[in-house]
């Protein structure tokens, strides 16, 4: 529905010139970082090493602001809101899974990676298994990039769309520029230290928005108490049912998986802590990691509550006011900034902070796989230093470029961000599945990686798009909290109970077991899919050799396993070369 013309000009009476200042500020900061880094590192011998891990000798500060931004995209910082106010708190309980995503990170995965010193991560692919399942690995990472980055920049410049009335394409089209500007020239320390930027004030747009809300609507315990009244407290709900959307299993360990892939094996994530110059600072950027990301999605799930509270009797999108929830945030900071000057520009530069964040991060490590992965491996003589890295800089802009059009036709879909998620679940799960076989279980082959791979991964794809359809033709529905209306005027009442009576003559029809199945199980349905079908393809197809000298391609925490298998092996071998009786006094473990 369009805004009446007296709410577009309230909008666009609050996005001020101070607002406009603001916004532009960060984005033009986030230039000259770029410009700057270039400056530094442009008689750098080793281009490609600074280009893509910043020469490993980068600070635990920039690394961690980098990481949490990393994570938190401009659908994050919508969504959560939107999340709490329609469904109620029990997603709120993923930052219980964080800590543990945390440290799987630090002792499984991260000290494969950072014993290896390899600056792709499907590179490990390679050394464990062989180029082609490299080959799939990077292709999985780079299509899920290329589709998640659009919907990363469509989802602000919505937002800013609704608080501004300018062009959604015009605004997105110049952020895009910009942040493919910065990425381009400076590489990760660029990416690094405009996240640094943008982090903070990713935070301090979060934490204006909540503090001033709470204070609108009367304090902390009036927000909590209209919360508890409409029942959308809810933390434990112990239900083991698998297809309901969000209970305490679905949320902590369903999205546990998730978050252990987006971190763990990830590219992006990878490559950041291999800028660190040793594995306990990496470790240290980690944990930090952990803080920030809890304390963000904490206080995005906090001002989703306090929306509800603002608006528990008058919901707006009840009365039509604005078109879904995802625009709850932006409607909401518009009504509390009349006297607040600057804050609109804050909120949006918090949005497309996150935003620019994920996508510099998306290109940075995109240009890497593709080079690495790619490109490198054709190559009949190695590459000198600054051409390979100004084949990186253009790979970046090309890749922007895709980006960019591809934003053009993300308007087109609907349910952006239950999207988002699905598509994570769709690779995430295969992907983690591939490296955790590689890492655990020596058996495992090539050919059982690529066959478990390619069967998870269509797999999910089937179960998501096919969820994906039955809920756009209304056969699942998930059970929302109540919102009320008695506060609205009579016009907006009637339209509210047209509503309801809609809702309530849907149809009710059950689709396959699959398709209505939680979607934070995705992750484990691939990853499992992928393991399980990779031994036993393993197991037929003729189990992989384990070699003491191979022992870094394995997780540590396996290595006992490995020590005391070479050991065992080792004395069957000599026992065969000795008398008995000597041979029982001769047991001495080989060095592997």
């Amino acid at each position: 529905m369009e805004k009446t013309e007296m709410d577009q000009e309230k909008l666009t009476r609050s996005f001020d010139f101070l607002d406009c200042v603001v916004f532009v500020g960060m984005l033009g900061v986030s230039a000259l970082v770029g410009v700057y880094q270039a400056y530094k590192s442009r008689k750098n011998p080793d281009a490609v090493r600074e280009y893509l891990v910043g020469g490993q000798n980068m600070s635990i500060f920039p690394i961690s602001m980098s990481l949490i931004a990393s994570y938190i995209s401009g659908i994050a910082i919508l969504g959560l809101p939107a999340e709490m106010y329609v469904y109620g708190t029990q997603l709120w309980s993923i930052v219980i899974a964080d800590s543990f995503v945390s440290l799987t990170m630090a002792v499984v995965y991260l000290p494969v990676f950072y014993k290896l010193q390899i600056t792709s991560s499907y590179e490990y692919l390679e050394l464990r298994f062989n180029h082609t399942v490299r080959l799939m690995g990077s292709v999985i990472f780079i299509i899920k990039m290329l589709l998640y980055i659009p919907l990363v920049i469509y989802v602000p410049a919505l937002a800013f769309n609704q608080v501004t009335g300018i062009n959604l394409h015009m605004i997105a089209s110049l952020v895009c520029v910009v942040c493919i500007f910065y990425t381009t020239l400076g590489g990760l320390k660029a990416v690094v230290w405009t996240d640094t930027i943008q982090t903070i004030v990713m935070f301090g747009g979060v934490v204006t928005v909540a503090v001033l809300g709470t204070a609108k609507v009367g304090g902390i315990s009036e927000v909590w108490r209209r919360n508890v009244q409409s029942g959308r407290i809810e933390f434990f709900n112990m239900d083991p049912d698998p297809t309901v959307r969000h209970t305490f299993w679905t949320v902590v360990i369903g999205n546990y998986l998730n978050w252990l892939a987006s971190c763990s094996v990830n590219q992006a994530m990878v490559q950041r802590c291999l800028a660190m110059p040793n594995l306990k600072k990496a470790n240290i950027t980690i944990m930090i990691m952990a803080v920030g990301i809890i304390t963000i999605v904490s206080m995005s799930c906090y001002t989703g509550i306090v929306i509800y509270a603002a608006f528990s009797e008058c919901d707006p999108v009840t009365a039509k006011q604005i078109r879904k929830p995802d625009q709850l945030l932006p409607y909401f900071v518009m009504e509390i900034a009349e006297n607040v000057p600057g804050l609109p520009g804050l909120f949006v530069s918090g949005v497309f902070s996150a935003a620019l964040s994920t996508m510099s991060t998306g290109l940075n490590s995109m240009s890497g796989v593709i080079y690495e992965d790619m490109i490198k491996p054709l190559l009949k003589k190695p590459m000198g230093q600054v051409a390979a890295s100004r084949i990186m800089k253009l790979t970046v802009v090309l890749i922007g470029a895709v980006c960019v059009g591809l934003v053009f036709l993300v308007e087109k879909l609907s349910g952006l961000i239950q999207a988002g998620k699905s598509l994570s679940g769709i690779t995430a799960g295969p992907l983690l599945g591939i490296f955790t076989l590689g890492m655990f279980f020596p058996y495992a082959n090539s050919a059982g990686a690529l066959v478990g791979g390619l069967l998870s991964v269509n797999l999910v794809a089937w179960i998501s798009l096919g969820t994906q359809a039955a809920i756009s033709n209304g056969i699942i529905r998930f059970p929302v909290k109540p919102v009320s209306v008695d506060g609205c005027s009579e016009p907006l009442r009637s339209s509210a109970a047209n509503l309801t009576l809609i809702v309530e003559n849907a149809v009710k029809e059950q689709p396959f077991f699959l398709y209505r199945m939680s979607y934070l199980w995705y992750t484990w349905v691939g990853f499992l899919t992928a393991i399980v079908v990779g031994l036993v393809v393993s197991w037929i197809t003729g189990p992989n050799k384990y070699k003491p000298e191979d022992k870094k391609l394995y997780t540590p925490v396996i290595h006992k396993m490995l020590d005391l298998r070479t050991f065992k092996k080792s004395n069957s071998t000599e026992l065969h070369k000795i008398e008995p009786e000597v041979g029982a006094n001769l047991y001495s473990p080989r060095n592997s």
